[in-house]
């Protein structure tokens, strides 16, 4: 698009349907590399990713030519079709519904980042549920209880 300019920082972040650990270390390199090429044929540029056994962070520099409720269901529909081609999982892998979506400023870039690839090591010290409703109340998103991720206690 001639004379369009934009810069738009997202990270979002998406479970594994029901909360189940099913992504392997093994697997891990694999799928990062699926998504990037997912995310690189929507003319987003991946800054970052990282999916845990039971969750996933993706840090992009978006272009506005794709609504972001059209790019993440084609990742997560497209990425669990991969998994199952994969048999990776007994059964079959699905993403929970729904995701969140947090945008950021060129001057964040370098602590998202870093954030996103040291999920290991913040994941020692705090859960994903508690990391996920950090992010909602940091980001003063309004969000109803019953309606985020199926968190199992």
């Amino acid at each position: 698009m001639a004379n369009t300019f934009s810069q738009i920082y997202l990270q979002f972040v998406f479970a594994v349907k029901d909360r189940q650990c099913l992504i392997s270390k093994s697997n891990k390199e694999e799928l990062h590399q699926y998504i990037t090429a997912l995310v690189q044929s929507r003319k987003a540029k991946l800054l970052a990713i990282n999916c845990m056994p039971d969750h996933i962070h993706i840090f992009v520099g978006f272009k506005p030519t794709i609504l972001i409720s059209d790019f993440v269901k084609e990742i997560k529909v497209e990425s669990n079709e991969f998994i199952n081609g994969k048999n990776w999982v007994k059964g079959k892998f699905s993403w929970q519904e729904g995701y969140g979506v947090f945008s950021y400023s060129h001057s964040h870039i370098d602590a998202v980042v870093k954030y996103v690839l040291n999920q290991e090591k913040h994941h020692q010290k705090r859960t994903f549920k508690e990391e996920y409703l950090d992010l909602l109340n940091k980001f003063e998103v309004p969000f109803d209880e019953r309606y985020i991720f199926d968190f199992i206690d």
